[in-house]
């Protein structure tokens, strides 16, 4: 099985990285792109989990107070977000104001 196109210019990349840093840096640079891969997966991990965390917390029902305040108004509040209930809150409020 002889050597093809791709396979030439890995060998190049290889035998170009051995004579720029040499034998003896080459595990440093291997352990340094490894930490960099980590981090970087770390960090998108939680980033992930900050997003899924904030569609939760959006997707939360409202809190009791603005149940409460919604109630006092005699504003519906099923199927509702909490914003859609504040919004409703402060035009009600402005209409009585």
């Amino acid at each position: 099985m002889a050597i093809q196109g791709i396979e030439w210019i890995v060998v190049a990349v290889v035998v170009l990285v051995l004579f720029l840093w040499g034998p003896d840096k080459l595990p440093k640079i291997a352990k340094s792109i490894g930490q960099a891969k980590r981090e970087f997966e770390k960090a998108q991990k939680g980033l992930e989990e900050e997003i899924s965390k904030a569609a939760t917390t959006a997707a939360s029902p409202p809190d009791d107070k603005l149940l409460e305040v919604a109630r006092a108004l005699n504003i519906s509040t099923e199927g509702k977000t909490r914003d859609q209930i504040a919004k409703e809150i402060v035009e009600k409020s402005q209409k009585t104001a």
